[in-house]
């Protein structure tokens, strides 16, 4: 998607947001139906994209792979061929890593209807327009020379995947923001994100660093978003799924030198004193970011984040379906 048409997503998302306030009904997809299937549990995703086609006028079904012959080890083709015919859009969510994108990709290939990504193991494109909606919000629509900060953060839930981070990397400098991303040496990015990034940053007139020091990257940031992901881009796709077990193994063991890596009051003295914290929830509380700082009105912002997940999420249905 070219910035241009981000742009019309963005002014629909806030005319839509402007009338849910207004409670003003606006049925653009009256009677249209979405299939969502998701392969991993959700809130946010779920919640925003079937509240939101119900205030469009449509109706959302909600499927997950018990639901389905999915179990029973139908293909992704023929899924799509089949959903695409009896409704007006496939949503999907699949973020099993080496996996993910491409049962997308093929759900894509083969539907006559839209199919929209609700997350794999690359690519979170819901997640990061509400990101921008609300730095747009806070900070102002044109956010070139904004600082902020994606951190690496330590948690114990489960191995998240790197598709938060690395759509954050690729969207906010093309609208000329400057992105620090720091990271232990084992949690990388995948190799060719980072190069695309760095294209995108200079070609948007943002710019994009990479550092291991947490300090370092809060340091005069006006935004910081501290967030765990798993480790597979340490790993070739071919090297994990080939050898799942021991990489798991591995990560765990990585993950276990790296406790100190919290956003805490100390952390957040570094940056600028009006900084803003975002996260795109749910949040590993204590773990990731303390309750003092995710709960402090004047930092956090993630109720509004995750909030334009709704409003994003009708613009992109609107606009397509």
């Amino acid at each position: 998607m070219d910035k241009e048409e981000l742009d019309v997503v963005f002014n629909k998302a806030f005319k839509l947001k402007d009338e849910f306030y207004k409670e003003i009904h606006h049925l653009d997809l009256p009677h249209k139906t979405l299939f969502m299937m998701f392969f991993e549990q959700s809130t946010r995703t779920r919640n925003s994209m079937e509240a939101g086609m119900t205030q469009l006028g449509g109706h959302a079904h909600d499927l997950t792979p018990d639901k389905m012959q999915i179990t029973h080890g139908e293909v992704a083709k023929d899924t799509a061929i089949i959903l695409s015919r009896m409704g007006h859009g496939i949503a999907c969510r699949n973020c099993f890593y080496g996996v993910g994108k491409k049962y997308l990709d093929e759900l894509a290939a083969y539907s006559r209807k839209p199919v929209m990504s609700l997350q794999d193991d690359v690519y979170h494109p819901f997640q990061g327009l509400a990101d921008l909606m609300t730095i747009f919000e806070h900070f102002d629509k044109n956010p070139k020379g904004l600082k902020v900060t994606v951190s690496w953060a330590y948690a114990n839930t489960h191995s998240k995947p790197l598709s938060v981070p690395q759509t954050q990397a690729l969207l906010f400098p093309r609208y000329g923001i400057d992105v620090t991303i720091a990271n232990p040496k084992e949690f990388p990015l995948s190799q060719n994100i980072i190069d695309k990034a760095k294209q995108n940053a200079e070609e948007g007139g943002g710019s994009i660093k990479f550092t291991n020091d947490m300090d370092e990257a809060f340091e005069g940031a006006h935004v910081v978003i501290p967030k765990n992901w798993g480790g597979f881009g340490h790993y070739s796709v071919e090297d994990y799924l080939a050898n799942e077990d021991s990489c798991k193994k591995e990560m765990a063991e990585n993950l276990a030198k790296y406790k100190n890596w919290i956003c805490d009051d100390k952390k957040i003295k570094l940056a600028d004193p009006n900084v803003k914290l975002m996260h795109a929830l749910p949040a590993d509380r204590n773990n990731e970011v303390t309750d003092e700082i995710l709960d402090n009105p004047n930092i956090s912002i993630v109720f509004d984040e995750a909030e334009n997940r709704l409003h994003t999420a009708k613009s992109i249905m609107s606009l397509t379906m």
